[in-house]
């Protein structure tokens, strides 16, 4: 933590994430995230957020703009982000902020408190004692027949061969077919089972396949927030692996800081304010 000087207006902050403002213990001990000027609180009201001073550099809402582009800088802005909101969250309820989240002086970060004060309160409210819980599950793709396909090891010959050809065409579509409506059925009910142990849930899109690099076909992408006192019920109703039909893959992940169940806290977010 640095000290708590005061820094020119022109100062740019990234804001990590928002806390009580009684809650100044919750400020973890640690050296710079991203290489500025070390974590402290900015307060207006009832709220503080967590805040470093950045090189304009790199944060200024043009170069900004540049680097979001960049996904190695991106990664390491976002993983420095999850480890300032991951600290604060075990200490206390926090709501984070978007990632890349900049304000123009600590006036700026004012400004950004009082305009989503009100939400901030609510989230504070909703999110306490709970935890976020991701829950991934995947659908093993039948293989594409080959086009142009083949009898016998040999190219299909006649009429006869042709129908037979088309008959295995149709079979072959409708046996993936199956396969994903049964997915999404299985999807939709283990979704619906999940958030009965929850305090809400949240559908996301799937995940592109080029960024979350895993195989199979994404049917549910979905986050749940889960009051602590709830949390061994929670994972007792997701099924185990043997339970599944063949080719689905299930992937569980948390807890987290609830992430995905702040929205609305944020929306006065936005570069250099």
């Amino acid at each position: 933590m640095t000290e708590d000087r005061p820094l020119d207006g022109d100062t740019l902050f990234y804001v990590y994430t928002v806390i009580e403002a009684s809650a100044t213990d919750a400020l973890p001990d640690m050296p710079p995230p991203l290489g500025g000027g070390g974590l402290r609180l900015v307060s207006a009201g009832r709220h503080a957020a967590v805040v470093e001073a950045v090189d304009a550099l790199h944060f200024e809402e043009e170069p900004l703009r540049g680097h979001l582009e960049d996904l190695e800088w991106l990664s390491a802005v976002a993983r420095a982000h999850h480890g300032v909101v991951a600290a604060v969250g075990g200490a206390t309820t926090t709501v984070p902020m978007r990632l890349a989240t900049v304000c123009r002086g600590e006036e700026g970060v004012r400004r950004l408190l009082a305009g989503a004060d009100e939400r901030i309160a609510e989230a504070l409210v909703r999110l306490a004692g709970a935890q976020e819980w991701g829950v991934k599950l995947y659908a093993g793709q039948p293989p594409e027949p080959p086009v142009g396909g083949t009898v016998g090891g040999g190219p299909a010959a006649g009429a006869g061969g042709g129908r037979d050809y088309l008959r295995r065409r149709l079979k072959d579509r409708d046996v993936r077919e199956a396969s994903r409506t049964r997915a999404a059925r299985t999807a939709r009910d283990l979704h619906r089972e999940l958030s009965r142990h929850a305090a809400a849930a949240v559908l996301h899109p799937p995940q592109d396949r080029r960024l979350s690099r895993a195989e199979g076909l994404h049917v549910l992408n979905a986050a749940y927030l889960v009051p602590a006192a709830g949390r061994e019920a929670f994972l007792d109703a997701v099924p185990p692996p043997d339970a599944l039909d063949a080719g689905l893959r299930l992937e569980v992940t948390g807890p987290w800081v609830p992430y995905s169940f702040t929205a609305g806290a944020d929306e006065e977010a936005g570069a250099a304010l």
